[in-house]
């Protein structure tokens, strides 16, 4: 059964599609970075949350304004986070349909089991 949906509001929509971009793509990439570097023995910096946290949100920036500004260059930018006629459920349903985003899923996995197994 076909639903109508309607459009979200601007400002609902953006903050919708930046946490999707935070948290699907700038978060795995930051937390294995992190693990990384903690594996290495690196135990001088200060909380490696505050620090994940703060390069997924520039990660974040960067990547919404690079690709709202350069469309054509393939920056990681996903259109359908910011369709404000998409609910939530389906804006991620649609990104995970993508092949691309499937090889990304596995290799996030695949890295961060990789690493906790080294660490543990």
């Amino acid at each position: 059964m076909p639903f109508i949906t309607a459009s979200k509001a601007g400002p609902l929509n953006w903050l919708e599609g930046f946490a999707l971009t935070t948290i699907l793509q700038g978060f795995p990439i930051f937390a294995a970075a992190s693990l990384m570097v903690k594996l290495l023995g690196d135990y001088r910096g200060g909380s490696h949350i505050l620090t994940i946290a703060m390069a997924s949100v520039f990660y974040s920036i960067f990547v919404v304004s690079a690709g709202a500004a350069f469309p054509r260059v393939n920056s990681g930018y996903e259109a359908q986070f910011f369709d404000a006629n998409l609910s939530l459920s389906e804006k991620i349903a649609r990104w995970r349909a993508k092949p691309a985003t499937s090889l990304q899923l596995m290799a996030s996995v695949l890295l961060l089991s990789l690493l906790a197994a080294i660490a543990g």
